[in-house]
């Protein structure tokens, strides 16, 4: 080929386009178009060359959290010095001192003595609101007996706030000869001049025995009371005595207009014994001249006047007896179950019969003793002849026999 050909190639080759007039399909189609790669980078490059960077002393990181660590400080510090002044402004100000007993606000005392309650913050008077010992003040004021909780609270700038929550009476309490209120808790509390209230006295306790043991009393009188008004007769209103001095046994004193009578009920199941009461009481009285006690404790049988001065008197009960009665059992008249029965004395004794001889066979005893002069006696029985050697003016001897039964009140006449 020609040096003239190859230059013509190389032209055609390497022509400029020119305007739209060829498609873009022919463009690709045509063998005279090249791909040309991009020429690739050399792995063999020159080293750029570097800028030098000044760093500080610590990391920016590190950097960043001293600075925060800094300004918390900062804000630390002057809280501290803020509190400082107003603790240095509050301790020596006059504005936070009490000044009179008109600073301190008392609510809930009804039945506790405001002097009673002031005397605890006497000496607060002209101290700094701040230095009032809280605490002690409560503990103080719950040692009044009739406060059961109490609150003391500060009402800047120079005030105190208490507000109080009183026992509430459940019982008076006989304690010698005195008469007080007490709780469900057995605190025992004076009488308030102020009020009047309506319960029943409790016997049996005294201030000597420990709080714990009077809280196991009050429980068992609380159980009563709920009981008998459980099913809303308010039985409770009846009662005017409650004996507690045994747990096992309550006594109670029914204020029945026939008379007071004393209920023994024991130590549980109270409404059920108490309705055996309300049901015979009335066929009780009429049996009886005088009612004073039932006790019905037992399952089958009801006692009738065991308090009596007769059965208390009675050195030698037999309790056996009191089970083998069917119904009721009388204590202070043994022998009486119907008004219209007369009683028989215990020593009596029938007499002899008219035919029987007891002095047929007893000899005469010349050492007996005469009877007292003062001691009736009653004239003897005839006795059988006397002998021929007796003398018709002398008088038959005293037989021992008929000495002892003119005694005894055996003997006949």
């Amino acid at each position: 080929m020609s040096r003239a050909n190859v230059t013509r190639e190389n032209e055609a080759l390497f022509r400029p386009r020119t305007g739209a007039a060829h498609g873009s399909a022919d463009e690709e189609d045509s063998p005279r178009v090249l791909d040309l790669e991009p020429e690739e980078e050399s792995p063999f490059l020159r080293a750029q060359k570097r800028v030098p960077v000044r760093r500080g002393p610590l990391a920016k990181k590190t950097a960043n959290r001293l600075k925060m660590v800094l300004v918390a400080l900062a804000v630390a510090g002057a809280l501290v010095a803020c509190a400082a002044v107003a603790y240095d402004y509050g301790e020596h100000s006059w504005r936070f001192r009490i000044r009179s007993g008109s600073n301190i606000e008392i609510a809930g005392a009804q039945n506790s003595p405001r002097r009673q309650v002031m005397e605890i913050f006497g000496a607060d008077l002209g101290r700094n609101i701040f230095f009032v010992p809280l605490a002690e003040r409560r503990r103080q004021l719950e040692a009044i007996p009739w406060v059961e909780s109490a609150t003391v609270m500060r009402l800047l700038p120079d005030r105190l706030h208490v507000d109080l929550t009183e026992r509430m009476p459940v019982a008076f309490v006989r304690m010698g000869s005195r008469i007080s209120l007490i709780d469900r808790n057995g605190v025992i509390m004076e009488m308030p001049r102020s009020r009047k209230y309506s319960f029943p006295v409790i016997q049996g306790m005294s201030e000597t025995e420990p709080l714990s043991t009077r809280a196991a009393r009050m429980q068992i009188y609380t159980a009563l009371l709920r009981e008998l008004d459980s099913e809303g007769a308010h039985y409770s209103q009846d009662i005017s005595e409650v004996d507690l001095s045994d747990l096992e046994n309550v006594k109670v004193v029914v204020a029945d207009p026939g008379g007071a009578v004393h209920v023994h009920l024991g130590s549980s199941d109270f409404l059920r014994r108490y309705k055996i009461y309300l049901a015979h009481v009335q066929e009780w009285r009429q049996q009886f001249q005088k009612l004073e006690s039932v006790d019905l404790r037992y399952e089958r049988q009801i006692i009738v006047n065991p308090d009596s001065e007769l059965h208390a008197s009675n050195t030698h009960p037999a309790p056996a007896v009191l089970h083998k009665a069917p119904k009721m059992v009388a204590a202070n008249k043994p022998a009486v179950v119907k008004p219209a029965t007369t009683p028989k004395p215990v020593a009596t004794v029938k007499p002899a019969a008219p035919t029987a001889k007891p002095l047929a066979t007893v000899k005469p005893v010349a050492t007996a003793m005469p009877p007292p002069p003062s001691a009736h006696i009653k004239k003897p029985v005839r006795a059988r002849k006397p002998s021929p050697r007796t003398p018709k003016n002398q008088a038959p001897p005293r037989h021992a026999e008929t000495a002892h039964a003119g005694n005894s009140g055996t003997g006949t006449q």
